[in-house]
């Protein structure tokens, strides 16, 4: 016998987040049939309600309003209400955030949408209070509202949302033309980061004003920019922004791992939920970064946030999750947390050191609370203490240690359990570089397992990849996922020099290619050709918090046009790019990957290739130095069917190194150390 006074149809789902709401008073539905097939028979407008599980004022409006039984009589009695978990459908997110932002200017979750029976968004907004406050319209006021405009004007209301679905389509084509002025120059690569630069914060790192959010791809390009210019300004920002990261409360100081954002410039205060999209993605500028620097700090850092993922957000099985909550015993942070009395008392002694060090106040430096964080560097601080950094820098680690340990004793954040394939093939990518970077065959076996997990779990009994494994939805892959699971076997190949990682990104490809493009073979859509349950088919070309599928299957289409001499290929890529050419140099922080392949291409992507029988031993020794952009192929032996092969010698003893443009190799040399510097860097 159920313990909970209200049940609705949620209880059957998967989702963390659905099912949160499954024992509310709100009759709430799953996207699917039967809710559309209610709202016709029914003549209903529709309520969608979009959020995911580690969205903070996602739950502050369950508890004031979905909770409430008067508000839910409301709700139930006028509208069709159904929810989404934005993580388990981003179709269907993106094109209802973009309708929301066309009404209102602006978006955010939770995502209110009102739409027809037809599925044309009428009004939306997001979060509403439960009483009116400061001019603003409550929830139940709202959903009065929107009930009698139906009623008493629907007519002019269908029209309206026609007006709006009809703009929506309109926006989503793309113009095809591209750009006659040459994009590829070193002038356009200036000018990007000229504009980069202007964004930036010189005090704190990162870009632009709080709210801060990693922009890890605009760091990545930075990056390589300093690399390959030797430009310090670019150089001093990059690094700058990850010293300040890393020293923040945006990253956990106890136990590892990145929060979302920083709810302020410096750093130090973040919105606590950690989504394992961001680590994966840091994981590959700090990466990066080592390689640039030789920093241990970097290498450190590495290491620890992938403890943190294997400790907190993986699946016994394989698999990692989404995300962890922000809140927990309904408070944001209070896990993280720290009153001054609660550290004296685990560290004893040593408490004043690791207070001042860490910025621990009697008064709190958040909300009366403390969150851990560096205000200096360790070297700064020690020469302040007249202490050694060593010494310092042990002592802190001890003390880091007791409070992890008296952090475990407490009630832990929720964890999104859903384990998405697009985010994990994100991963997998990482670990695989940072396995090569530091040289740690225990973090490249796991992207090696990561992926056969994936494999295993994945896809459904055509073979067919998901979005979500073990998902009630059974949603079919989007073009993220697969152009994520593109690009990590193109890394596990460079990784591992297997040429049947590459087998795969081909075939995958090619099935991307036949159900994911548009009308004009340019860009490819968000859903596939096999799916009818969203309004329309939307074009994503913006890199947000994650690579758009867009601008990685461009990457992936580059580097495969090589490694299989497909022309084609290698011109639809280019043509992609040159169609965005304006917005992404006008924009740059909105067009991250983009950005990183036109950079990649100006510059110039070597071919390396690795011929003989200790070709797989000397690609480990290659992959640690430092090449930004480069296509990759080892063999022991030739391969039939791989042009970058042919012509190369296989020597059985030893192996040999080829540098290559478009084909046309350099004399071969005999040690990574000889390639580096034939690269002339």
């Amino acid at each position: 016998m159920s313990i909970h006074k209200h049940t609705n149809k949620l209880v059957n789902e998967t989702s963390p987040y659905l099912l949160q709401h499954a024992y509310n008073p709100v009759d709430w539905y799953p996207w699917g049939d039967e809710a559309w097939q209610k709202a016709k028979s029914e003549d209903k407008p529709v309520l969608v309600s979009i959020g995911y599980a580690a969205c903070h004022w996602c739950h502050v409006m369950e508890r004031e309003s979905f909770e409430d039984e008067e508000t839910a009589k409301l709700m139930n009695e006028n509208f069709i209400n159904i929810k989404i978990d934005r993580e388990e459908r981003p179709d269907l997110d993106n094109i209802y955030m973009e309708a929301l932002q066309v009404m209102a200017g602006q978006g955010g979750w939770p995502l209110h949408i009102f739409l027809t029976p037809e599925k044309k968004p009428f009004f939306g907004g997001t979060y509403f209070p439960p009483k009116r406050l400061h001019n603003r319209m409550s929830w139940q006021e709202i959903l009065i509202a929107i009930r009698n405009a139906y009623y008493a004007n629907k007519e002019g209301l269908l029209e309206e949302a026609e007006k709006i679905t009809t703009y929506l389509q309109q926006i989503n084509t793309v113009n095809s033309e591209t750009e006659t002025v040459s994009l590829f120059t070193k002038q356009h690569l200036q000018e990007i980061t000229e504009k980069l630069l202007e964004q930036a914060d010189k005090t704190a790192g990162g870009f632009g004003k709080a709210p801060k959010f990693p922009q890890t791809f605009s760091l990545l390009y930075l990056l390589r920019y300093a690399f390959f210019e030797k430009d310090t300004a670019a150089r001093d920002q990059v690094l700058l922004s990850l010293d300040k990261m890393m020293r923040g409360g945006i990253y956990d100081q106890i136990g590892g791992g990145f929060s979302r954002y920083s709810t302020d410039a410096y750093w130090l205060a973040p919105h606590f939920e950690k989504m394992l999209y961001d680590n994966a993605l840091l994981l590959l500028v700090y990466t990066e970064a080592y390689q640039f620097t030789n920093d241990k700090r970097y290498k450190e850092l590495i290491i620890e946030t992938i403890t943190f993922l294997e400790r907190e957000m993986k699946h016994p099985n394989g698999g990692y999750f989404s995300a962890l909550d922000a809140d927990s015993e309904g408070r944001e942070g209070k896990f993280y947390v720290w009153q001054q009395p609660a550290i004296e008392a685990v560290l004893k002694e040593d408490a004043p050191l690791f207070c001042d060090v860490y910025d621990v106040t009697e008064k709190g430096n958040w909300e009366s609370e403390n969150i851990l964080w560096l205000p200096e560097t360790f070297e700064a601080k020690a020469h302040k203490l007249a202490m050694e950094t060593e010494v310092l820098q042990q002592r802190m680690k001890q003390c880091r240690e007791k409070l992890f340990a008296e952090r475990e004793k407490r009630i832990r954040p929720a964890t999104d359990t859903k384990i998405l394939t697009g985010w994990n093939a994100l991963l997998i990518a990482a670990l695989a570089r940072a396995g090569m970077a530091l040289q740690d065959t225990q973090i490249k076996e796991r992207a090696i397992t990561s992926m056969t997990y994936l494999e295993a779990n994945g896809r459904d009994l055509k073979g067919e990849w998901l979005h979500a494994i073990a998902s009630q939805t059974g949603q079919p892959a989007f073009l993220d996922d697969l152009a994520a699971i593109i690009k990590a076997y193109i890394v596990l190949q460079e990784m591992t020099g297997d040429s049947a990682y590459l087998k795969k990104a081909k075939e995958l490809t090619l099935y991307v290619m036949e159900h994911f493009s548009d009308e004009q073979a340019c860009f490819f859509y968000f859903t596939s050709d096999t799916q009818s349950d969203v309004l329309y088919r939307k074009i994503e070309l913006y890199d947000g918090a994650t690579p758009s599928g867009n601008a990685m299957m461009g990457e992936n289409l580059y580097y495969l046009s090589f490694i299989y001499d497909n022309t084609s290929w290698r011109d639809r890529s280019i043509r992609m790019l040159t169609t965005v050419g304006k917005q992404v140099i006008k924009y740059p922080l909105h067009f991250g990957i983009w950005v990183l392949q036109l950079q990649a291409i100006v510059q110039g992507i070597p071919e390396i290739v690795i011929t003989g029988q200790e070709a797989k031993r000397l690609l480990n020794e290659v992959m640690v130095f430092y090449i930004p952009s480069k296509i990759v192929q080892a063999a022991l032996s030739p391969e039939e069917g791989y042009p970058m092969l042919k012509e190369k010698i296989f020597d059985k003893k030893n192996a040999t190194i080829y540098l290559c443009r478009n084909y046309a190799c350099e004399k071969p040399v005999l040690t990574a150390a000889e390639l580096f510097l034939l690269l002339k860097y």
